[in-house]
């Protein structure tokens, strides 16, 4: 039996209904892994020098009115305005309100889009836009070039995003970057779930829970990045590397920020706030 029509994974692209419908043909799963090794290939060439990264994660449904949108526009300028570059998924609402705060302060901004059934276009906001087929590759690039990661109100994709990076740091598979989430009174609820139950149960321990930045301020969350930039990870001048052409790759830094030039500015938020 190969359970074809009976496992019940559907999904509107037939390409990936096959995909999940368990064990093809040698041919078929040959031909699955060429085509997510050449999707992996466009992400690693296309993100090669867009310089270190901040991740935004958050909904694409906040309109430009909204509270959170103001707000993820406002710590995106002032994480650009450090010499980092913004990335997100690249659609509306937080993404597009991201990439807006980084356009707003001269700093690149990046895009990883996804395919999906219903058709999301890219915001007007991107030095870069890159689209992807399989959502693990997408989050692999949103991962991969980031220093820290925000993530303001958003649905199943955002705690799917942040789950994910909170499980990486838990488990030491990546370093304890930097892991803010904006809006207090929306991700209280969350917190509390997590010291009440997780904590309680035993199924996390308190320090993974402690390490998650709950905040409001902006302010406060650049100031989390730039101590963490300077101490944990040693910021330092690194010699720019020539994007090449022939190998589909591009810069997109419109201004010339090197390490050197990160570490100074992370230094003065950090004086900031002491």
């Amino acid at each position: 039996m190969n359970g074809n029509g009976r496992w019940g994974k559907k999904s509107a692209d037939k390409i990936e209904e096959q995909f999940l419908q368990g064990p093809k043909t040698r041919r078929f799963e040959l031909m699955r892994i060429i085509r997510i090794m050449m999707e992996l290939f466009k992400g690693f060439r296309a993100l090669h020098f867009v310089g270190p990264c901040v991740t935004v994660f958050g909904s694409a449904r906040f309109k430009d009115d909204h509270r959170y949108y103001s707000l993820a526009r406002d710590v995106a300028a002032e994480i650009s305005r450090m010499g980092f570059t913004i990335i997100t998924g690249g659609g509306p609402g937080i993404m597009e309100a991201a990439n807006r705060g980084a356009r707003d302060a001269g700093g690149p901004s990046i895009g990883c889009n996804i395919k999906l059934p219903m058709e999301q276009h890219p915001n007007k906001y991107l030095d870069r836009f890159i689209e992807f087929r399989y959502f693990f590759v997408r989050k692999l690039m949103l991962v991969k070039y980031s220093y820290a990661f925000i993530a303001l109100p958003g649905g199943f994709g955002t705690l799917d995003e942040f789950f994910e990076i909170a499980t990486l740091i838990q488990t030491g598979k990546v370093r304890s970057f930097p892991l803010v989430l904006m809006g207090v009174e929306f991700w209280e609820p969350l917190m509390v779930f997590m010291r009440e139950r997780l904590i309680k149960e035993g199924t996390v321990s308190p320090e993974d829970v402690d390490m998650i930045k709950v905040t409001d301020s902006v302010d406060e969350a650049v100031t989390h990045i730039a101590r963490a930039a300077v101490e944990q990870f040693g910021f330092k001048w690194i010699p720019k590397m020539d994007a090449k052409w022939y190998l589909g790759e591009k810069s997109v830094w419109n201004r010339r920020i090197e390490f050197a030039s990160i570490r100074e500015a992370v230094h003065r938020w950090a004086r900031r706030a002491d």
